[in-house]
């Protein structure tokens, strides 16, 4: 009998949370999710726990059009992924730093040498939320006018996350000698170009960073459409999916693994991680009345979402227990390997949940913390191979 990993958890929300009104509680420092100390010492807090990344996610555009909307929120404005992740690295020690980048509205190279910088600044923690730009409003601040239709989108990034493995397999792994008494840095040998001629890139390498500490970073991406989930089969390492239910979870499975068959990969050789957004109390009646209490902070006349749709996935409410079982039921089902976890306000939502939860979870051999160095040792991924030339 084939005993399945523990439970992994990752955090993809900031300071000071992920509802949309969390800046306007009295607990919070509103403008937290812009000030690298509180960032620092919330991605520190969640490593301590044992969770295993920390995402942050991207749009590359304003994230709003209606004017009143925006300006009761802090979707304006935030960090750039990498550059944020970058100088988390050197503040954290055991956690994933995933960051979303765009293949629609970015270069392969430009990606390729960003995310393998970050994986060597961070020691082979680094990971890429592959995301190919649904909002047409992204297009506003490029060259091009239109985003890609949904299919040529796809294509596109197809095309792109070739290059990109092809970009990082530049150089060999030992290709760097730095030999001092020979005066030889790296072996001609070991280093080749790319040479990619494809239908939305021509690329000749080779990158200008030796290989990554991984190989490759991990792949996630969230897939929806038989398109995107189709693409991931072929590409991911570990999909998000936004099920709210055990059964939509696991028809979702059932769909991914169609298309990893179809791939050529082993059905379930890719993690499936929903959405959970907790909100955690001594008591039921106290978890639902902080949930109303955040409600109760947007804005009455402007069109903004309720917490379901602005948390995305299981929205849990209630005591540590309760949490806790809500949890295990669905890894119990099978319809989730982990959870990319949005506390919709921090740290109270996020303190009874690392401090209450997952002891509760360890006690009954459903988690424990990553082992290892890397991202990939933390997901128990391999390290892929060089490519072939």
């Amino acid at each position: 009998m084939t005993t399945r990993r523990a439970l992994r958890f990752s955090s993809i929300a900031l300071p000071p949370g992920g509802h949309l009104a969390a800046w306007r509680h009295p607990s919070v420092q509103p403008d937290a999710g812009l000030d690298l100390a509180a960032v620092a010492a919330y991605a520190r807090r969640i490593e301590e726990a044992g969770f295993s990344a920390l995402f942050v996610a991207d749009v590359a555009a304003v994230r709003g059009e209606h004017l009143d909307s925006l300006s009761r929120t802090t979707q304006a404005s935030s960090f750039e992924p990498l550059t944020l992740l970058s100088a988390l690295a050197t503040l954290t020690e055991r956690i994933g730093l995933v960051a979303t980048a765009t293949t629609s509205f970015n270069e392969p190279f430009h990606v390729a040498r960003r995310l393998a910088s970050l994986d060597h600044i961070s020691g082979g923690r680094a990971g890429w939320n592959v995301d190919t730009s649904v909002v047409p409003r992204e297009a506003g601040g490029f060259v091009r006018n239109e985003p890609d239709v949904h299919e040529e989108r796809y294509e596109r990034a197809e095309d792109f996350l070739r290059i990109v493995r092809e970009l990082w397999d530049s150089y060999a792994d030992d290709a760097i000698v730095a030999d001092k008494r020979s005066g030889l840095y790296f072996r001609p040998g070991g280093r080749r170009p790319v040479g990619h001629a494809g239908t939305h890139f021509r690329v000749a390498g080779p990158l200008n960073v030796s290989r990554p500490p991984q190989g490759h970073p991990v792949i996630f991406q969230a897939a929806s459409t038989p398109t995107g989930i189709a693409f991931a089969g072929r590409q991911a390492d570990v999909v998000l999916a936004a099920a709210r239910s055990i059964g939509d979870a696991c028809a979702y499975r059932a769909r991914l693994d169609g298309a990893l068959v179809a791939a050529g990969r082993a059905p379930r050789s890719v993690q499936v991680w929903p959405g959970l957004s907790p909100i955690v109390a001594s008591s039921e009646d106290e978890a639902a009345k902080r949930r109303d209490e955040l409600q109760d902070l947007l804005h009455d006349d402007t069109p903004l979402p309720a917490v379901p749709d602005d948390t995305g996935g299981l929205l849990v409410v209630g005591t540590p227990e309760q949490v806790a079982d809500r949890i295990a039921e669905w890894y119990e089902a099978g319809a989730a390997d982990g959870f990319t976890v949005r506390f919709p306000l921090i740290p109270a939502d996020a303190d009874p949940f690392l401090d209450e939860v997952l002891p509760i979870l360890a006690r009954r051999g459903l988690f424990a913390p990553p082992e290892g160095a890397t991202l990939r040792d933390f997901l128990g991924l391999s390290r892929p191979r060089r490519s072939a030339a």
